[in-house]
């Protein structure tokens, strides 16, 4: 007869058991544990697994009972730490479970699951770079294979062509290892090879359905390259599994910004901030939200908690001065110029800061010290940025001289027959959402956004272009070569991948991306018989509005009065090219005669569109749309004449405006004879 196994052996058999469990069986965990510890109170890895297996049966708080207790008797623990962070997440803190799982990896880095873990958390709290930090770690430490932690630790360390040929090669013995895809697909999407990295996570998927970490990778590449539907899809899918995942959550909600669904996304931020109330980069996003579906008091409140929670945070107070219809204390100003000292003040948050400041001094009069902070939050910007005018205007007079009347008669009959889109081009801060709000005002127009498709297009063909060159290139040499299928193509591809900014049976829609006036020629080929209006503002006018405007993204030319001047110059050339070579194509609305004559103005407008008058037209300030862009807040309000001449308070310091703007100035609203 054998001898009876030692106390200690058993209980180790006991909790190998137990650990076992907690993935397939986490109640039999449970069980297992509890045996455990009525013979040994008190037991750290079995009150462990016993924390660890309530989180999976779905007993939260239960699980924090057992949690919370043993991560103050171990604070040693990273284990300890990582369940307390899951379980304090499931139970809807977390703030509290960001705390947790930062301590988990500084005790032991090499544990993917916090890192995993920790990244869904900073994501939900909108803190993108940290979070793809998290990501990499969590790919570093996700294998065993030597290969593979030495490509994931130069992946982490951004030593992209080290990463890059240690995971090629890698995969040439092993082509199907999803860890190893994943990890060149990540390496990709930094580089901006997005084809590819879709590419290579839909092959991950393939491979392992249940690969989560790269379906959440997959949904958030989709979405930056504007294949919203598809990410939606996949975030669906993942929420399937596990709804409460904070990091998915918060995607879904940005991803439906995106399309303009905003009252699911303002629901999906309302349970973020319930757990993660000192957050300030999802109150930002969520007052984002909640000014664009026109809730002006309650954005107002959602950035007045970002600035309670962090006074120095410099754009939640351009937020607040980009609503332009806010006016700021005299404790507001003094607080902004407090933060403005600061030592350790970020550039973004200086730059926002002097912004806003700007902005709150011009509404009371202070035109000097505005035009001061104006300036200098410019030019915090304009060093951040790579924009280059000689390159504007180059690209400006290649497009002039391919698109001539002969191009289009050889290529008349091709692209898509459809009538459903309005483009509305020009610059920025022309009048153009004021446009938008008329024709969507209209019952046969839906208002969408600035839509990104046309962009998307020209970037395509621009890759074309560069592999063909073997370097850098233009989209519209590829573009030339195109038959007439092939155009079509491109027309039902913008239509199909803008169907999902649609939500009425409206039979036409607006795109008001402004920047499409450099791809008129793009438009007409793919959309011949879409509409095209300019949306034209006084140069002095237009282009001093956009140097007090701070752009979340793009118009790099907007950050120094020469570069402003001199993009303003090359759109009236490239337009003035358009109205010769395409006669009537383009229909030009200016700012100025609409606001003097706004109802016959608005009946050449709809006249152009093919669309019969109706009255509530001129009501636009009623339309209860969503609005995005600058002027969401102006737009709601009646044409009113004050915003005409306010640059001339600054004109004292408009000369390199003026010296730049050239003949254009004089000649407005014509162009000038010559260029």
């Amino acid at each position: 007869m054998s001898a009876a196994p030692e106390p200690t052996a058993t209980l180790e058999i006991a909790l190998a058991h137990a650990v076992r469990l907690l993935d397939e069986q986490p109640a039999l965990a449970a069980a297992q544990a509890t045996e455990i510890l009525q013979h040994l109170p008190g037991h750290p890895t079995a009150l462990l697994v016993l924390g660890a297996s309530r989180t999976a049966c779905g007993d939260h708080a239960g699980a924090l009972a057992v949690l919370e207790p043993l991560a103050q008797a171990q604070p040693g623990s990273a284990r300890t730490q990582l369940e307390l962070g899951i379980a304090l997440g499931r139970n809807g803190r977390g703030d509290d479970a960001l705390l947790a799982l930062r301590r988990a990896v500084a005790l032991k880095p090499e544990l993917p699951s916090a890192w995993l873990a920790l990244g869904d958390h900073l994501s939900a709290t909108g803190d993108t770079a940290a979070a793809e930090a998290a990501y990499s770690q969590h790919v570093r430490y996700s294998s065993r294979d030597p290969a593979l932690l030495r490509a994931g630790a130069a992946l982490a360390e951004n030593r992209l062509p080290e990463a890059e040929a240690l995971l090629r090669a890698h995969l040439g013995k092993t082509p199907n290892d999803v860890a190893a895809l994943r990890m060149l697909a990540e390496l990709a999407a930094r580089l901006d090879r997005t084809s590819d990295a879709e590419e290579l996570l839909a092959r991950c998927l393939q491979l392992a359905p249940s690969f989560h970490a790269a379906r959440q990778h997959y949904a958030l590449v989709l979405h930056r390259g504007n294949k919203a539907e598809r990410a939606l899809a996949e975030i669906d899918t993942l929420l399937a599994d596990a709804p409460a995942n904070p990091g998915y959550r918060n995607l879904k909600a940005a991803i439906l910004c995106r399309i303009g669904d905003y009252a699911p996304a303002i629901e999906l931020y309302d349970g973020i901030l319930r757990a993660y109330p000192r957050q300030t980069k999802v109150w930002m996003s969520y007052g984002h939200a909640l000014k664009t579906a026109g809730r002006q008091d309650d954005a107002i409140a959602a950035y007045r908690r970002c600035i309670a929670l962090e006074p120095s945070l410099g754009e939640a107070w351009w937020s607040l001065a980009n609503l332009k219809t806010l006016r700021f204390s005299a404790q507001d100003i003094d607080t902004m110029r407090a933060q403005l000292v600061q030592p350790r003040l970020s550039d973004e948050d200086r730059l926002h800061l002097e912004f806003a400041l700007g902005k709150a001094l011009e509404d009371i009069a202070e035109h000097v010290d505005s035009f001061a902070h104006y300036a200098r939050g410019n030019a915090v910007r304009r060093a951040q940025l790579e924009y280059n005018a000689d390159a504007t205007t180059a690209k400006v007079e290649h497009i002039r001289k391919l698109y001539t009347p002969e191009f289009f008669q050889r290529r008349a009959g091709s692209g898509d027959g459809a009538r459903d889109p309005i483009f509305i081009v020009g610059l920025p801060r022309s009048g153009s959402t004021l446009l938008e709000q008329i024709l969507s005002s209209h019952s046969l127009v839906e208002g969408t956004t600035e839509l990104p498709e046309v962009t998307s297009i020209s970037r395509e063909l621009r890759s074309r272009a560069a592999a063909d060159a073997g370097g850098p290139g233009r989209y519209h040499d590829v573009l030339a070569t195109l038959d007439g299928d092939e155009l079509r193509a491109l027309g039902r591809r913008y239509l199909d991948r803008t169907r999902i900014h649609r939500h009425t049976d409206a039979p036409l829609f607006i795109d008001k991306m402004p920047n499409n006036f450099m791809h008129v020629g793009l438009i007409q080929l793919m959309l011949p018989n879409a509409r095209i209006i300019d949306a034209r503002r006084h140069p002095l006018a237009c282009c001093f509005s956009n140097f007090k405007q701070h752009f979340a993204r793009g118009q790099g030319f907007s950050y120094s009065l020469d570069d402003i001047g001199r993009f303003y110059r090359d759109y009236v050339a490239l337009m003035s090219h358009f109205d010769d070579v395409l006669p009537g194509r383009v229909h030009r609305v200016i700012y100025e005669r609409m606001v003097d004559d706004t109802e016959n103005e608005t009946r050449r407008l709809l006249d152009a569109c093919g669309l019969p008058f109706e009255a509530q037209c001129l009501r636009f300030f009623e339309n209860e749309r969503p609005v995005r862009t600058a002027s969401s807040e102006q737009v709601r309000q009646p044409i009113f004449r004050e915003g005409l001449d306010q640059w001339r308070h600054y004109e004292p310091w408009l000369d390199p405006l003026k010296a730049a703007l050239g003949p254009v100035l004089d000649a407005y609203p014509e162009p000038p004879g010559e260029y």
